[in-house]
């Protein structure tokens, strides 16, 4: 029985020196005891291989199930703190975060501190702010990351799409290990890693009329990035009604377009300029008309510049106005927008 402890113990820590994965080494162990427990069974009892193996298969049958008793235990352990964590984990953090930024905050947000623009007052405001980001591909992937690395304390994100390898040469938050995983769980993993003092919120599931209202009432700030109108006019009529401004940024090969919609302010909501859908003809998607690889990230960028401007109180944000980029010839204009007031959404404010 020494000799078989022996020979687990090199291959556990003999693997671990070798750097063999923690998944090799548990396979190893696990063929190690079933070739142990094949020796009890298949020799005579007197036999020299069943002597030096332990002499009888109960120790190790007994051995075995309190293994298994172990593992199972570890698996419910697990399951129920995910539960937990997945339940409560979001307004507990909201609930104990300090009312100061502490030095290692103070010191990772030094440069936005330092501008007059922002400021303590605009980092706490930053730290305090909650932003919700429809969708977690082109043009969310670049604006979680931003707003994760600017501090905003809690960020929710919502998509109901998985990882593709086809996503990865723009969508730069998912990474080639993540294909298969949902989206947010792959964005929530890698903001989490970028920046341990915030909070993301991720909603694997498409954002729909049954919890569209709820959800937005949750948050200061919707970012739209969305790959579909019907979607696009939900989320602009949530925000309307629920007085939530929005930024929204649309994509087309070279071409991008920001604004930002916030008729409590007496702007224009998205359904005033884009009253109706484009036929399928003149809006194609990403993946029939194709897309540029930085330019998502150009333009969500710049959608998580106007969420810090909207949320800090800095600048003028793009409010009545849309600013279209030509990654092509290098040109950006502005358009002015206005309110229309026989917008069935927005109109009739008064």
């Amino acid at each position: 029985m020494i000799l078989v402890f022996a020979m687990a113990a090199a291959i556990w820590f003999g693997g671990a020196l070798m750097d063999a994965p923690r998944q090799a080494r548990l396979i190893l162990l696990s063929l190690l005891y079933v070739a142990v427990l094949g020796i009890q069974v298949a020799f005579p009892a007197g036999h020299p291989l069943v002597q030096a193996t332990g002499g009888s298969a109960a120790l190790w049958l007994i051995l075995g199930g309190f293994v298994a008793l172990f593992i199972g235990y570890r698996a419910v352990l697990r399951q129920l703190r995910s539960r937990v964590t997945g339940i409560a984990a979001a307004p507990l953090m909201d609930a104990e975060k300090p009312k100061t930024l502490s030095e290692t905050e103070l010191n990772r947000y030094a440069r936005h501190i330092v501008l007059r623009e922002v400021g303590g007052a605009g980092q706490k405001a930053l730290r305090d702010a909650k932003v919700l980001v429809i969708g977690a591909g082109g043009l969310g992937a670049p604006a979680l990351q931003y707003l994760a690395a600017a501090g905003v304390g809690t960020i929710g994100v919502i998509d109901d799409d998985t990882v593709e390898n086809a996503n990865l040469q723009r969508q730069v938050i998912h990474k080639d290990s993540a294909i298969g995983m949902p989206k947010v769980f792959s964005a929530q993993k890698e903001m989490e890693a970028q920046n341990p003092y915030v909070t993301v919120r991720p909603y694997n599931r498409r954002f729909t009329d049954d919890i569209a209202a709820e959800l937005v009432a949750e948050y200061d700030l919707v970012l739209d990035g969305c790959d579909n109108f019907e979607t696009r006019y939900l989320v602009n009529a949530t925000c309307v009604a629920g007085k939530v401004p929005m930024i929204s940024g649309a994509l087309s090969q070279w071409e991008g377009q920001l604004s930002v919609f916030d008729p409590a302010t007496n702007g224009p909501c998205y359904e005033c300029i884009f009253p109706t859908a484009p036929a399928p003809h003149l809006a194609p998607s990403c993946a029939e008309a194709g897309v540029i690889g930085p330019l998502p990230g150009v333009v969500g960028a710049m959608m998580a510049v106007e969420a810090i401007k909207m949320i800090t109180g800095a600048g003028t944000p793009l409010r009545c106005q849309m600013m279209i980029y030509d990654a092509l010839y290098g040109e950006s204009r502005q358009i002015a927008l206005g309110p229309r007031a026989d917008c069935p959404v927005c109109g009739n404010r008064a």
